[in-house]
């Protein structure tokens, strides 16, 4: 039998019977919308997760600290053990950085450190604070910040700033009752850097470093928007005048580096060979690993819980199929006695229940989808006020279908149909055409 004939002889077969298909159908179709629905909500949960996340840092950057025997414990340059017993610590040097850059996949290693003397800021009548971060390179887009004005480019006389810094100014001599005044613009301005050191006797000793504002970066909800972002070479100067001593970066290391990597997908493998060399090591790329990982099980549960509904309807295909031999017994013996064989016979009802099964699929996609778009409407109406009541990011989606999705579901619909035929198929082929032309 050409495959064209089967086709027809299939649907027309169907078609017959349009009412018991069509309820038989009527399963298949909340089977695979139940599918649809849930799969796609479990996506669409992930996919607004990840959004969230993204703000969490950049995911191709790694952070490493010195290892000092405990973890957590991270002190600025060797800062010294203790019960005189032999140092422990894994220090971050010049030649660290060399091995981290010779690992398979990084694009780049960048130092940093932190002013750890007193800091004040003074622009004009005002005063402020902020967190100095001295960086091992001249643009700070190879950390992926962007300029919101400005540049991101840092020099030894000029700064750029985070986008919350303004915020951290205020006017010493405002008297009780007093407006505040408006966060300054600081694009443009020179600023003095007042820095703070403390002598063994107790005693203050301030130095005043003037710097110029050449850019203010986008906000970024992260560490950078309450940074000022300096050389690390002048940030260096600065903890040796607040130490009273030269820093040797050999013997007392670097307080953290920054592993780049060229690919996010590598990232976890680098962190993996950090740790292993002896080093603290943490990426967002880990974290949000794990939440993939849950989610991917969420989809799992959420497909099973579907496909639970759908293999109740493949009892029903079954039982709509054996049925119809029970009615087409005759049929199938006159079939048998002009010539069809076994397999002609088993292509037709194998053909009849993934038919059922298609049509269900289809009808399943439709109205799953439907009923997609309607909860994410209701959704994301909801979790916008929830965010908007929280101060944070609207989401973007709540139900999201993946376009093999629907492919996936109907193919799956079908092959269910399928294999639910099976039985019923062998048994109409194996039927005797002499007993089936006399049965009544």
């Amino acid at each position: 039998m050409k495959f064209l004939d089967l086709v027809r002889l299939v649907f027309e077969n169907l078609g017959r019977r349009k009412a018991r298909v069509g309820l038989t159908a009527f399963g298949v179709v909340i089977g695979t919308s139940a599918v649809l629905v849930l799969v796609s909500l479990a996506i669409g949960l992930q996919r607004n997760a990840n959004e969230q996340l993204y703000g969490i840092g950049d995911l191709t950057q790694i952070q490493v600290y010195p290892n000092y025997g405990s973890e957590g414990d991270i002190r600025p340059y060797g800062g010294g053990g203790g019960g005189g017993g032999g140092s422990t610590a894994t220090l971050i040097t010049n030649q660290t950085l060399k091995d981290f850059a010779a690992i398979p996949g990084v694009a780049a290693v960048v130092p940093r450190d932190y002013f750890n003397g007193g800091l004040m800021m003074q622009m004009d009548r005002l005063e402020g604070y902020g967190s100095v971060i001295g960086i091992g390179l001249t643009n700070l887009t190879d950390l992926g910040l962007t300029a919101r004005v400005g540049t991101t480019e840092i020099t030894k006389t000029t700064v750029v700033v985070g986008s919350q810094v303004a915020l951290n100014f205020y006017d010493p001599r405002l008297r009780p009752g007093q407006e505040p005044p408006a966060p300054p613009d600081l694009m443009g301005q020179t600023i003095r850097i007042v820095l703070i050191r403390w002598n063994q006797d107790g005693t203050e000793t301030r130095k005043t470093i003037q710097a110029r504002v050449v850019g203010v970066l986008e906000e970024s909800r992260g560490e950078a928007d309450w940074s000022i972002y300096l050389p690390l070479e002048e940030v260096t100067k600065w903890n040796e005048w607040a130490l009273g001593r030269r820093i040797n970066r050999d013997k007392d290391g670097y307080n953290q580096v920054i592993v780049k990597a060229a690919d996010p997908r590598a990232t976890l493998d680098i962190t993996n060979i950090i740790v292993e060399m002896g080093y603290q090591a943490y990426t967002p790329q880990s974290f949000v690993e794990g939440i993939n990982s849950f989610y991917l099980i969420l989809q799992i549960i959420f497909g099973g819980v579907g496909a639970i509904a759908l293999f109740v309807a493949a009892i029903g295909i079954a039982n709509t199929m054996t049925m119809a031999i029970l009615e087409r017994t005759r049929e199938i013996g006159l079939m048998k006695a002009i010539g069809a064989t076994n397999r002609d016979v088993m292509s037709i009802f194998l053909g009849e229940a993934a038919g059922i099964g298609l049509v269900g699929g289809l009808g399943g996609v439709l109205f799953g989808w439907t009923a997609g778009q309607i909860i994410n409407v209701l959704a994301l109406a909801y979790l916008a006020g929830q965010s908007a009541s929280q101060g944070g990011p609207p989401p973007s989606v709540a139900v999201y279908t993946p376009a093999w999705l629907p492919i996936f579901v109907v193919v799956f619909a079908t092959l269910i149909g399928l294999l639910s035929g099976l039985y019923p198929a062998l048994r109409a082929a194996t039927l005797v055409p002499i007993q089936a032309l006399k049965y009544e």
